[in-house]
């Protein structure tokens, strides 16, 4: 073989090791996938007979930690309503963000949830209803304390009974906290619970759940059920239905492991 030869035949074996090591999706031995980026914001979404007031603790605790925290205001008019809410408010998030809701909230986050941004989902005393259901439906073959009493107006919006308010909603609250709920409670539109829902972000995003063992707005088979349902991570805590508020600090722990361990799980249909 003539040295012009050699020489072209060793060029062409220069190019082809080039080109592997170029074409897209080829890693070299020495090459290394970058890491999951951890979430570092967080968007805090609040139940029914509530606002966002109740996440202030949480607020401060993941403000503390260099989280950047978005507080969602449901209106509570509809399923659809506070859906858009929070959608507006993760549309504004610069990167991966947890998902947060509590009670009612935990409906919203699951429909709102295969919105790009979310990485991870946590349920707080939540709701999780699967595609095609309704809120309603995960009350089925439960029943709900007798401590917890509610009302409905004329047009169809429901509130918590304000004598059994405390018992029913903030036992472990103080006093003054739990009147300060009672008299700033939202109603909620009842005909809310009734509405299928065309998501279930825990299908795609990993989850967690945080439960109130003392919660008298639910049974506690229905949280663990819906729990089990969804695939969460549980933490469970002594605590009344406002556990956002009243055990803010387990909250705020659960929130930073997800947003610190989502990316690194992954779920699929």
């Amino acid at each position: 073989m003539t040295t012009n030869k050699r020489t072209f035949i060793a060029a062409l074996g220069a190019l082809a090791l080039t080109a592997v090591a170029a074409a897209p999706g080829v890693a070299t031995a020495r090459q290394a996938a970058p890491a999951p980026a951890a979430a570092r914001n967080v968007v805090l979404v609040h139940g029914a007979f509530a606002d966002g007031s109740g996440w202030r603790a949480v607020y401060d605790n993941l403000t503390r930690r260099g989280y950047r925290v978005t507080i969602v205001q449901n209106p509570l008019t509809s399923l659809a309503d506070d859906v858009a809410a929070t959608r507006r408010a993760l549309d504004q998030q610069d990167g991966p963000t947890i998902l947060v809701g509590h009670s009612w909230g935990g409906t919203v986050i699951t429909e709102a949830g295969v919105h790009p941004k979310v990485t991870g989902l946590v349920y707080v005393s939540a709701l999780s209803p699967d595609a095609g259901e309704t809120t309603a439906d995960q009350y089925k073959g439960f029943t709900t304390p007798p401590e917890f009493v509610l009302k409905t107006t004329p047009d169809g919006f429901g509130y918590i009974d304000p004598a059994k308010f405390q018992a029913g909603f903030a036992a472990d609250a103080t006093d003054a906290e739990a009147a300060f709920l009672r008299d700033s409670q939202v109603p909620i539109a009842m005909a809310s619970f009734g509405v299928k829902l065309q998501n279930a972000a825990w299908k795609t995003r990993p989850s967690w759940a945080v439960i109130a063992t003392d919660d008298k707005a639910f049974d506690q088979r229905m949280l663990h059920s819906m729990a089990t349902k969804i695939g969460a991570e549980v933490t469970e805590v002594k605590a009344s239905h406002a556990v956002f508020m009243t055990q803010s600090a387990v909250v705020a722990d659960v929130i930073d492991g997800a947003a610190k361990h989502a990316a690194h799980k992954h779920k699929s249909n």
